[in-house]
C-alpha cells in the first residue's frame, strides 16, 4: 500500500474510533448496555468466594475468608480453583475465568465474593461471558485490582457491582456494619467519614478536604487508579460522560499519580466527569528532598481546572476501614461537606 494511501486510511480508521466520544450522548447510549441491578441479598443465602487475581501467600487467609462469610450469615461456595497458583496468580487466566462464569451461571448461588485482589483480573476480561453474566446478575464485591472487573461488567453488561472490602480482609465492626447496611437493609447510603479524633484535640484521621466545592449528581465509576488507568484503549472502560468518579491507590510515587491523571486527561476521561471523590491514597508520600510533586499540587495541576466539585479523604481505598460503594450507583456528592449519598436503590425490586 502507498504511504499516502495508508495514512489516509488510517486517519479514516482513527477518525471512526473518535466518533462515539465526539457524537452525541444521544448515540453513544444506543451502544451502552442498560443499566443492570443485581437480585439483593438475604442472610442464608449462599455466596462463593473466588479468586480472579493473585493467588493468596497462606492457605489460612482463605479459611477466615470462609468464616467471615459464614458470620455475615451466608452459606458459602468455594471456587474450584480458589486456592491455585500459577506464578503469582491463583491458576491459569482459563481458570480463574472459568470460576467467575461458572459462579454467574450457579442458580444457588447469590454473591460472588473475591477472596483477594493483588494482580491479574484485567487477563481475564475477553474470556468472561457477558451474555451469561446480563442474564444471571448477581452481587460481585472487591477492591484493588478488582477494579478492572467493576468496569468490565458495568460497561460490557451494565451490571452494578460493589467496590468494598475483599474477603480474606478485615472484617472488622465498621465493614461488617456496612455490610449490612448495604446488602441486607438496603439502604440508601450516605456515606460520611467517621468523627475519630483519638487524643487529639482537633480531627486529623478521616478528614476530607475540599478541592474544588459544590455538589454533583451522576452514577460512580472508577476504583483503583492504576488499575481503571491500565485499561485505557480497551474497550473494557464505561463512558465517563456525566460520571462521578472515585478513585484510590497504594503504594505509588507521586509522579506516578500525576502520569496517571495525565492519561485521564489525555484520554478525554476528565473533561467528562461532572465531579471527582479521591479516596486515600496510602503510602503515596514523596520522598526525601525537594524532587516530587505532592498529592495536592497534583490534584490543583489536573481537578481544580475542570471547575467541578471534588475532594479528597474519602474512606475508600487500601485502608482498614472502607466504604462499599456500587460501582454504576446514581449518587449526590457534595464537596464542601466530603460526603455523597445513593439517589436509587442497587438491587432489583
Amino acid at each position: 500500500m502507498h504511504r499516502r494511501n495508508f495514512l489516509g486510511t488510517a486517519a479514516l480508521a482513527a477518525t471512526a474510533l473518535m466518533l462515539p466520544i465526539a457524537g452525541s450522548r444521544h448515540a453513544l447510549a444506543a451502544t451502552l448496555p442498560k443499566r443492570l441491578l443485581p437480585p439483593p441479598l438475604n442472610p442464608g443465602d449462599t455466596v462463593a468466594l473466588v479468586s480472579p487475581s493473585a493467588a493468596t501467600d497462606d492457605p489460612f487467609d482463605l479459611q477466615l475468608a470462609q468464616e467471615a462469610m459464614e458470620a455475615l450469615g451466608f452459606k458459602v461456595k468455594v471456587g474450584p480453583h480458589l486456592a491455585a497458583r500459577r506464578g503469582h496468580l491463583a491458576g491459569s487466566d482459563a481458570e480463574r475465568a472459568g470460576d467467575l462464569n461458572a459462579m454467574f451461571a450457579d442458580k444457588e448461588v447469590k454473591a460472588i465474593i473475591c477472596a483477594r485482589g493483588g494482580s491479574g483480573a484485567a487477563r481475564l476480561l475477553p474470556l468472561l461471558d457477558y451474555d451469561l453474566i446480563r442474564r444471571n446478575p448477581k452481587v460481585l464485591l472487591g477492591y484493588s485490582d478488582i477494579t478492572a472487573l467493576h468496569n468490565a461488567l458495568l460497561s460490557q453488561a451494565g451490571l452494578v457491582s460493589f467496590h468494598g472490602p475483599i474477603g480474606s480482609g478485615s472484617w472488622n465492626r465498621f465493614n461488617a456494619d456496612q455490610f449490612r447496611r448495604v446488602f441486607f437493609d438496603r439502604e440508601l447510603m450516605r456515606y460520611q467519614n467517621i468523627t475519630d479524633t483519638g487524643d487529639e484535640l482537633v480531627q486529623r484521621r478521616n478528614r476530607t478536604v475540599a478541592i474544588t466545592g459544590g455538589k454533583a449528581q451522576g452514577e460512580l465509576v472508577g476504583g483503583n487508579l492504576s488499575v481503571l488507568v491500565a485499561l485505557a484503549g480497551s474497550p473494557y472502560l464505561p463512558d465517563f460522560t456525566g460520571k462521578i468518579l472515585f478513585l484510590e491507590d497504594v503504594s505509588e510515587a507521586p509522579y506516578r499519580i500525576d502520569r496517571m491523571f495525565s492519561t485521564l486527561k489525555l484520554m478525554g476521561a476528565l473533561d467528562r466527569i461532572a465531579g471527582l471523590v479521591f479516596g486515600e491514597c496510602t503510602d503515596c508520600d514523596p520522598g526525601d528532598g525537594y524532587g516530587s510533586l505532592t498529592l495536592p499540587q497534583i490534584f490543583d495541576d489536573h481537578i481544580k481546572p475542570l471547575k467541578i466539585p471534588a475532594y479528597r479523604g474519602a474512606m475508600i481505598g487500601h485502608i482498614r476501614q472502607q466504604f462499599i460503594v456500587p460501582v454504576g450507583g446514581r449518587v449526590e456528592m457534595d464537596a464542601d461537606a466530603g460526603t455523597f449519598r445513593l439517589l436509587e436503590p442497587v438491587f432489583q425490586a
